[in-house]
C-alpha cells in the first residue's frame, strides 16, 4: 500500500468550477439525449480526477458548498440535490476537513429542512451524517469500508452485499462479459493500489481515521502508509484500537484526538516532536459484489440464505444471543427445501404410508406432536430405523404454524416501513371516500415515522439489470419471499432488502405488430426507468443511460481483446449504492386467472408493469382493421366481454362502473408516460371496434385499481405479464385483478378473525399498517414535483 497524496495532479479551482458546471442537469436536457449520457460520464471523471489527492478533494468541497449556497441565493432547486450527493461523496473520502467547511456545510443542509419534499427529506439524512462527521471526522468512511469489505471486529457487526442480477434474455454473452470483466477489473485496480485483502483494507480505516482527526499539522500521511504496511498482521491490533477509541471518546474530541495521537506514535515509532508532512487521501474500495445471470435455476431466497448463514458463522461477533437456535433453524430450512425449486439432490427421502384420513380432527389426542427438541429427533431417528428396515410406515409429522412472535416480527416490519399512512387502505374510506390517495409514495418516511427501525445487521442491495421483465420477476419474487416469511419467519428481521434497478434494453423489439399502436408506452421496453428518469434528474444522468454505455463498451471490447484497466460499471454501481436512499414505491398487482377449461385450476400471479390481454382469432384481421373502418364496413369484429372495475378520481369518490363491448386487444398499465398522469393506478386502454349502428362509446381510457374482464363468447384470450413472453396464460375465460395484499397484514388480519365475529374493520395496530404490498426501487432523490 504505497502512499498516493502525490499520484494527481493539483487541479486549479476554476477547472473544478466548469467541470462542476457541465454535470449539473439542465432544462433541456432529455433521458437519451447525448448530453445527458454524458452527465453520468463526466460525474464519474471529476472524482476520479480529484481522487488520492487531498489538495484536489478540499477544493472541489469548497467549489460545491459555494455552488450550492448560489443555487440556494437564486432558488435553483434543480441543481441542489446534484450537488449535495458529489459533495457528500467526496467529503466521505477526503483526508482532513476543516471545522469551518463542516460548519458551513452543517447550516446549508439544516436550512433544507424548511424546502418541501424531497429536499427536506434528503436535507434531514445529510444532516444527521454531517453532524456525526464533525463530531467524530472519518467515522463514515471507517463504518462504510467494515459493512461492505465484512471487516471481522467487535464493536460494529454490520456487513452489506450488494447482488446483481441481470435478466439472460437481455444480456447476451457480450454484454454479460463486459459486466463480468468491469467488475474483476474493479478487485484487480483494488490490487494494484494494495486494498484487496482484509489487512490492506485495515490499513486504510486506520490511516483515514488518524488523518481525520489529528489534521496535517501533526501527521505524516506518507510516513504513516509506510509504517502500517511494514506491520503485516499486526495491523488488526491497530484497527481494533481505532474502533475502540472511536466507541470510547465518541463525545469527547480532544480525547480521541489525544488517544489517536498516541496510536500514531506507536505505529511510526516517532519518540521526536510532532512532524507535519502531506495527507493521503485513500478512495473508497467498491463494495462486495456478485454478478448472476438470472435463469430460472437461481433461487435469490437461498443466495440470500447462503450469504447469511456463511457471514453469521465465520465472523467473530455474535448475532444474536440465541445464534446457535437460529444456525439450526437455517440447517433445517435448508433442508427442508423452503424453496419453489426442487429439494437437493442428496437428501435422504422416506417414504410415508397413511393409514388416517388426514383430518386434523380425525387424529386422536395421543397423536397430537410437539415442536420440541425432543419430537423433532425422534422422528429423525424414526426416520431412520425406517430406511434401514425398507418398511413402509407413518413417519412423525410435525405442523409448523407462525408463532404469535414471528406475526409480531412481520406486522413490526411492516409498520416500519409504511407507518407514516396511517390509515392507507386499498378501498374505503368515511363517506365512501377511498382512503389512500392517487399521488405514488416515494422517500424515505424518517421525518414522519414513529416507529424505530429495527437494526438489522445485514443489507442485501439487489439490483436488477434490463427492462421491464426483470421487474416483473423481481416483484414476483419480492412476493413470494415476504409469503415465505409470512408462513416462516427467517430472514425478515434479519437482513434488510433494498432494491435498485438499472435499465438495460436490446435495439430488437419483443413485441408484436398487433399491439405497437396500441400504447404510447408499448414500444418503450424500459418503461419504469423512464418513469425514474422522469421524476429523478440525477438518476437519469448517471443511471438511466448506462445501458447504452454497456453495449457500447461490449463493442469496444469486441474489437480490442485486452482486459479492463479502469473499471467504470462497477464504479457507477457503488455510486449509486452509496447514495440512492430514497426509494419510489411501485404497487405490485395481483391478478386471478380462470381457464376456458373446466379441469382446470385457476391460476394466481403477480404483475407490476404491464398486462396485456389479446384474443388470437382477431390477429389476422388486426392489420386491416383501419382500412376496413375507412370504407365504413359494418362487419363488427372483436369478442364481446364484460367489465366490472371501480372508477378512481382525484377526489378519492371512486364509483363501480360495469359495460360491455367487442374488442380485439387490451393493455393495462401502471406506470404513468407523462408528469401530467403521474397517478398511482392502473391505465387500461382498450382497442373497441366502432360500428354505424353504436349508439353508446365506450371510454378509451380507464382509470382503475380493481377490475374484472370476462369473455361473454366462446372464444378465450391470451394474458401476457410484464410483456414476459416465458409469463404466458393461454384459453383464458376471465380474469381478476386488485392490488397485492402484504402477507405481514394477511397474516395480522387472519389472527384478529379468529377472535372478531362479522367484525371486518381494522382495529388496533392493523389500521396503522400497509394492505397493499409495494415493491420500492432506490433512486437519489425520490420524486421531484
Amino acid at each position: 500500500m504505497e502512499p498516493t497524496g502525490a499520484c494527481s495532479p493539483t487541479v486549479p479551482e476554476p477547472e473544478l468550477y466548469r467541470r462542476i458546471q457541465a454535470i449539473l442537469p439542465k432544462e433541456t436536457d432529455s433521458s437519451q439525449s447525448q448530453d445527458c449520457y454524458n452527465k453520468g460520464m463526466l460525474r464519474w471523471t471529476l472524482h476520479k480526477k480529484v481522487q488520492n489527492n487531498p489538495v484536489n478533494s478540499l477544493s472541489l468541497l469548497w467549489v460545491l458548498i459555494k455552488e450550492l449556497e448560489k443555487a440556494e441565493r437564486w432558488n435553483s432547486r434543480k441543481n441542489i440535490i446534484p450537488l449535495l450527493h458529489t459533495l457528500m461523496y467526496a467529503l466521505i473520502q477526503t483526508a482532513y476537513i476543516p471545522d469551518e467547511l463542516y460548519k458551513r456545510v452543517y447550516d446549508f443542509c439544516k436550512r433544507l429542512l424548511t424546502y418541501p419534499q424531497p429536499y427536506c427529506t434528503i436535507g434531514l439524512s445529510c444532516t444527521r451524517q454531517i453532524k456525526k462527521e464533525r463530531a467524530i471526522p472519518g467515522l463514515t468512511y471507517q463504518r462504510m469500508v467494515i459493512a461492505e469489505q465484512r471487516l471481522k471486529n467487535n464493536l460494529y457487526p454490520f456487513q452489506e452485499r450488494v447482488f446483481v442480477l441481470a435478466d439472460p434474455v437481455v444480456f447476451s454473452t457480450s454484454l454479460t462479459k463486459v459486466v463480468s470483466d468491469d467488475i474483476e477489473a474493479s478487485v484487480s485496480s483494488a490490487c494494484s493500489k494494495g486494498c484487496t485483502s482484509p489487512l490492506e483494507h485495515m490499513c486504510s480505516v486506520v490511516q483515514h481515521s488518524i488523518q481525520a482527526n489529528v489534521g496535517l499539522e501533526h501527521s505524516d500521511g506518507a510516513r504513516l502508509a509506510r509504517a502500517l504496511k511494514d506491520k503485516g498482521h499486526d495491523v488488526e491490533h491497530y484497527f481494533q484500537e481505532v474502533l475502540a477509541a472511536f466507541e470510547q471518546c465518541a463525545e469527547e474530541s480532544e480525547t480521541l484526538k489525544s488517544r489517536l495521537l498516541q496510536l500514531y506514535h506507536q505505529i511510526v515509532a516517532d519518540t521526536e516532536p510532532l512532524s507535519s508532512g502531506a495527507l493521503c487521501d485513500y478512495s473508497l474500495p467498491n463494495p462486495d459484489m456478485s454478478f448472476y445471470l438470472w435463469t430460472e435455476e437461481l433461487d435469490i431466497w437461498r443466495e440470500l440464505s447462503k450469504w447469511f448463514r456463511s457471514s453469521s458463522t465465520s465472523d467473530s461477533f455474535s448475532v444474536s444471543q440465541d445464534q446457535d437456535q437460529d444456525q439450526y433453524q437455517d440447517q433445517e430450512d435448508f433442508d427442508l427445501g423452503d424453496s419453489p425449486l426442487e429439494l437437493p439432490s442428496d437428501m435422504t427421502r422416506f417414504s410415508v404410508m397413511s393409514n388416517d384420513s388426514g383430518i386434523e380432527r380425525d387424529l386422536p389426542l395421543s397423536a397430537d406432536l410437539c415442536i420440541g427438541g425432543a419430537a423433532l429427533s425422534a422422528a429423525c431417528e424414526q426416520g431412520k430405523s425406517d430406511q434401514d428396515s425398507g418398511k413402509l410406515s407413518r413417519k412423525g409429522g410435525i405442523k409448523l404454524r407462525p408463532t404469535v412472535k414471528d406475526s409480531v416480527a412481520l406486522m413490526q416490519d411492516t409498520l416500519e416501513e409504511h407507518a407514516s399512512l396511517v390509515g392507507e387502505g386499498l378501498s374505503g374510506g368515511k363517506g365512501g371516500r377511498r382512503a389512500a390517495t392517487l399521488q405514488r409514495r416515494a422517500g424515505s418516511n424518517a421525518m414522519q415515522n414513529p416507529f424505530l427501525k429495527q437494526q438489522r445487521y445485514f443489507t442485501a442491495k439487489i439490483i436488477a439489470m434490463g427492462d421491464d421483465r426483470v421487474l416483473g420477476r423481481l416483484a414476483k419474487t419480492y412476493y413470494n419471499y415476504r409469503k415465505r416469511e409470512a408462513r416462516r419467519l427467517f430472514l425478515t428481521m434479519k437482513v434488510n432488502l433494498q432494491f435498485y434497478y438499472i435499465p438495460v434494453s436490446t435495439c430488437k423489439s419483443h413485441h408484436s405488430a398487433v399491439k405497437e399502436n396500441l400504447h404510447p408506452l408499448k414500444g418503450n421496453a424500459c418503461t419504469l426507468g423512464s418513469y425514474l428518469s422522469m421524476v429523478d434528474p440525477w438518476y437519469s444522468c448517471n443511471i438511466n443511460n448506462l445501458g447504452s454505455t454497456i453495449t457500447k463498451l461490449a463493442k469496444m471490447q469486441q474489437s480490442n481483446s485486452g482486459p479492463t484497466k479502469d473499471p467504470f460499471i462497477s464504479d457507477i454501481l457503488s455510486y449509486y449504492v452509496r447514495l440512492g436512499h430514497q426509494p419510489v414505491y411501485f404497487n405490485i398487482y395481483f391478478v386471478k386467472i380462470h381457464f376456458t377449461s373446466m379441469m382446470k385450476d385457476s391460476a394466481e400471479d403477480v404483475f407490476l408493469t404491464h398486462l396485456e390481454l389479446e384474443f388470437p382469432d382477431f390477429q389476422h384481421i388486426s392489420a386491416s382493421l383501419k382500412e376496413k373502418q375507412k370504407k365504413n364496413s359494418s362487419e363488427v369484429c372483436g369478442a364481446m366481454v364484460s367489465m366490472n372495475y371501480k372508477k378512481v378520481t382525484l377526489s378519492g369518490r371512486d364509483t363501480d362502473k360495469g359495460l360491455s363491448l367487442r374488442m380485439m386487444s387490451a393493455h393495462i398499465c401502471a406506470i404513468p408516460s407523462s408528469e401530467a398522469e403521474d397517478l398511482n393506478c392502473l391505465a387500461l386502454v382498450f382497442n373497441e371496434t366502432t360500428t354505424k349502428s353504436k349508439s353508446n362509446t365506450a371510454e378509451s381510457k380507464i382509470r382503475t385499481n380493481n377490475i374484472k374482464i370476462r369473455s361473454l363468447e366462446s372464444r378465450s384470450f391470451t394474458v401476457t405479464l410484464d410483456k414476459d413472453s416465458r409469463r404466458v396464460y393461454k384459453d383464458v375465460q376471465s380474469i381478476e385483478i386488485l392490488p397485492c395484499l402484504d402477507p405481514g397484514y394477511c397474516v395480522q388480519k387472519s389472527m384478529r378473525s379468529k377472535f372478531n365475529t362479522g367484525e371486518e374493520k381494522d382495529a388496533g395496530l392493523s389500521k396503522y399498517m400497509s394492505k397493499g404490498l409495494p415493491l420500492p426501487i432506490n433512486t437519489f432523490a425520490g420524486i421531484i414535483n
